[in-house]
C-alpha cells in the first residue's frame, strides 16, 4: 500500500533521515515513535504531499484514500454536525447534488443519485457523526453549535471527528490523545480497533499504542526502523539491544536493580485489594521496560520537603465551583506517602478540585484546613503559559532562588535534558515539550511536600514521560493525579477517586475495572464505587476513630518501612565485611564471629519488621 525506498528528507540544514525503506501493508497499524523534533510530523507531511522528500521514492496507488487529522481548526459559524459530516466528501457531494436536482426537477437524476447514496450507505451517514460526536464527549445540545464557540481543544475533537469520517484506506493520526481524557481515549481504543484499513500513529502514550498498533516504526538517528509487535514488545526488544553495549551495561544493571528493589517492597502488599494486584502487574512490567531507556537524556529527582505535615490539606463538607456548585459535600484528607489518582470525564470537575485544593479556586462553602508545613508543587498547563518567553531557563530558576550558583543550576537543568547554552536560550524559543519539562524543573525546585499534577505529560515524549514516572515512584510526599496516560497512573497511583455527577467518590477498582465501567460490560455499583465520605458518615460506615485510626496505622508502614531501610543498610554493611578475605585468618576469629551473629540477628529483624509491615498493610487493605 505504502512503499519507502532509500527516501531522504531535510528541513532546511537540518538532516531529519535518510536512505528509509519500509513498507505499510494494507491493514498494517503502525506506531511511529520518537523525541521530539525527530521528524515524525515531517514524515506524515511527507505521506500526504506537503513536503517533497530530498532523495528516493514514496509510492502507493494513485487511488489510495488518505485521512489526516490537522491540528488546527478554524474559529468560523460553521455548525459542529455540519463541520464533522464534511469529512464525507463523497456523501456531501452525492447531498449537494440532490438538492440541485430537487430544484430543478430532475426526477431521473434524483433517482440516480439516490441509488449512489444507497450504494455508499449514505442514509447511516448522519447517525455516524452524531455518534462519534457522542463518543468523543459532546453532547447533543452541542451538535448544532457554531465551532467558534468552542475551545481549541474541543475544535480538535471536531476535527478528529471530522478524520474519523472520511472513507479512507490510510488513517494518519498525528497525537490523537492530547486533547482528549482518559474516558474519551477508552472509546477512541474501541473504534480504532474496528477501523479496517491501514493506520499511522504519532503518539507518546504507550498504553493507547499498545491496544492499537501491531507494528512500530521507531525513527531516531537519521532512520526509520520497523519493528513488529505493540510498543512493549518493542521495548523488549531494544532493551535487548541495548543490553549487548558494554557502554550501557552498568547503567542497565542499576536500573534494573532500582526496580527490582521497588517491586519487591510493593509485592508484599499483594493482598485481596484488587488495585494492590493491579499495581504489582504494572510495577512488574515497568522492572521490565527500565533497560529500554537506559539511554534517555532526562535524569531527574523531585526533592523532598525539608518539613512536612499530618494530615498534609484537608477540604471538609466543601461545595465547589466557580458561580454555581459544581461538586458537593467534598470530604478529602491527604496525608504523607498518599497516591491518589482522579478519574472522570472531562468537565466533570476534576480542575475544580485540584485548583481548590491548591487555594486557586475560593470554596463557596465548607472547610480547607492547611498543615503548619504544608508545601504546594502545581503542575497544569496553565503553568507551562505562564513562563516568561522572553526569559531563560536560567532565568526562572534565578527568580526561584537569587542566590543559586551557575553551576548549580545547569546540573539541576541538565537531568530535565537542558545542557550547555540551552540554559540560556529564551523559552519563547522552546518546543511545547521543552516548555513543560522546564515547568516540571521549576515544580521539583520548589521541594513541595504535597503534588497537585494536572495532565503533566502533554508534550512529553516517551523518555520523558518514564524520568517523570520513576521521579514519583521516588518521591515521598503526597501526589493527586489526573492524566489521560494510563501508564503513568498505573505506576505512581495507589488509589482511585472518581469525579462524577458532583461528587466525589472513592473508586475502588483498577484502571481496567474503570474502562470495563465506561465500556458498561461489568461493573456494578455496589462493589466498585464506594459511597462519598459524608455519605459514609451519615450511614455510620466510618466514624471520626476510623479514621484516626487508619492515620496511626500509616504512621506504623512509614515508621517500619524506614526501619527496613536503616536494617537493610547495616546488613548490606555487615555482608560487605564478611566477604572480606582477611577476616577468616585466625587472629579474626572473634571479629568473625560477632560479624555472623550480627549478620543472623539483622536478617531476624529484617523477618520480623517485614511481617508487621505486611500485617499493617492488610488491615489498611481491609
Amino acid at each position: 500500500m505504502l512503499s519507502f525506498n532509500q527516501v531522504s528528507l531535510r528541513r532546511g540544514a537540518q538532516l531529519l533521515f535518510e536512505d528509509t525503506t519500509f513498507t505499510l501493508h494494507r491493514h498494517s497499524k503502525v506506531g511511529l515513535i520518537g523525541a521530539n523534533g525527530a521528524g515524525k510530523s515531517s514524515l506524515f507531511k511527507l505521506i500526504i504531499g506537503e513536503l517533497e522528500s530530498d532523495t528516493g521514492l514514496l509510492d502507493y496507488p494513485m487511488n489510495l484514500r488518505i485521512a489526516h487529522l490537522s491540528q488546527e481548526v478554524p474559529a468560523s459559524n460553521e455548525l459542529a454536525r455540519e463541520y464533522v459530516l464534511g469529512g464525507d466528501a463523497e456523501w456531501c457531494e452525492i447531498q449537494a447534488n440532490l438538492v440541485k436536482a430537487e430544484a430543478e426537477g430532475q426526477h431521473e437524476k434524483i433517482g440516480t443519485l439516490h441509488e449512489a447514496l444507497d450504494t455508499i450507505d449514505g442514509y447511516t451517514t448522519v447517525s455516524r457523526a452524531e455518534q462519534l460526536m457522542a463518543g468523543l464527549g459532546f453532547a447533543t445540545s452541542e451538535f448544532e453549535q457554531p465551532l467558534k464557540a468552542f475551545s481549541g481543544g474541543w475544535r480538535i475533537r471536531l476535527n478528529l471527528a471530522r478524520t474519523l469520517m472520511t472513507r479512507s484506506d490510510l488513517l494518519l493520526l498525528d497525537e490523537p490523545t492530547n486533547h482528549l481524557d482518559l474516558d474519551t481515549i477508552v472509546w477512541l481504543v474501541a473504534f480504532l480497533k474496528q477501523y479496517p484499513g491501514a493506520m499511522i500513529l504519532i503518539s507518546h502514550d504507550r498504553e493507547f499504542l499498545d491496544e492499537t498498533v501491531n507494528n512500530i516504526a521507531y525513527l531516531n538517528r537519521q532512520t526509520v526502523e520497523l519493528f513488529t509487535g505493540n510498543y512493549t514488545q518493542f521495548e523488549v526488544v531494544k532493551a535487548a539491544r541495548l543490553a549487548e553495549q558494554q557502554s550501557s551495561y552498568v547503567k542497565q544493571q542499576r536500573e534494573i536493580a532500582h526496580m527490582q528493589d521497588f517491586v519487591r517492597r510493593f509485592r508484599a502488599k499483594a493482598t485481596k485489594a484488587k488495585q494492590a494486584q493491579s499495581r504489582i502487574k504494572a510495577l512488574s512490567r515497568l522492572e521490565l521496560i527500565a533497560p529500554a531507556h537506559v539511554d534517555s537524556p532526562f535524569s531527574f529527582e523531585l526533592p523532598n520537603a525539608e518539613k512536612t505535615s499530618d494530615p498534609l490539606l484537608v477540604l471538609d463538607q466543601a461545595n465547589l465551583g466557580y458561580d454555581s456548585v459544581l461538586l458537593n459535600s467534598v470530604t478529602l484528607n491527604l496525608h504523607p506517602g498518599d497516591r491518589l489518582g482522579l478519574l472522570g470525564h472531562n468537565g466533570a470537575g476534576k480542575t475544580t478540585l485540584v485548583k481548590s485544593l491548591k487555594g486557586e479556586l475560593p470554596l463557596i462553602s465548607g472547610h480547607r484546613h492547611e498543615g503548619a508545613n504544608l508545601k504546594v508543587g502545581y503542575f497544569s498547563q496553565h503553568q507551562v503559559d505562564d513562563l516568561s518567553m522572553n526569559d531563560s531557563a536560567y532565568q526562572h530558576l534565578l527568580r526561584l532562588e537569587p542566590t543559586i550558583m551557575e553551576q548549580t543550576a545547569r546540573n539541576f537543568l541538565g537531568g530535565f535534558d537542558f545542557h550547555g547554552d540551552k540554559v540560556f536560550d529564551e523559552v519563547g524559543q522552546f518546543s511545547g515539550g521543552e516548555k513543560a519539562r522546564l515547568a516540571l524543573a521549576l515544580v521539583a525546585w520548589q521541594k513541595p511536600n504535597l503534588l497537585l499534577m494536572d495532565e503533566p505529560t502533554n508534550h512529553l515524549d516517551m523518555d520523558m514521560r518514564q524520568a517523570l514516572t520513576v521521579a514519583l515512584q521516588e518521591f515521598a510526599g503526597a501526589i493527586l493525579l489526573i492524566s489521560h496516560d494510563r501508564h503513568l497512573l498505573a505506576n505512581s497511583v495507589d488509589d482511585f477517586y472518581l469525579v462524577d455527577q458532583g461528587q466525589v467518590s472513592e473508586f475502588a477498582g483498577d484502571l481496567e475495572d474503570y474502562r470495563q465501567f465506561l465500556l458498561g460490560k461489568s461493573m456494578t455499583q455496589a462493589s466498585n464505587v464506594k459511597p462519598k465520605a459524608s455519605e459514609k458518615k451519615s450511614k455510620g460506615a466510618q466514624t471520626k476513630s476510623d479514621q484516626k485510626a487508619q492515620r496511626q496505622i500509616k504512621t506504623q508502614v512509614r515508621s517500619l518501612e524506614s526501619r527496613l531501610e536503616r536494617l537493610n543498610e547495616k546488613l548490606a554493611q555487615a555482608e560487605a565485611k564478611l566477604a572480606d578475605n582477611a577476616l577468616y585468618e585466625p587472629d579474626q576469629a572473634d571479629t568473625l564471629h560477632d560479624l555472623i551473629r550480627s549478620q543472623q540477628n539483622l536478617k531476624e529483624e529484617i523477618t520480623q519488621a517485614e511481617e508487621d509491615w505486611l500485617d499493617l498493610s492488610e488491615q489498611l487493605d481491609d
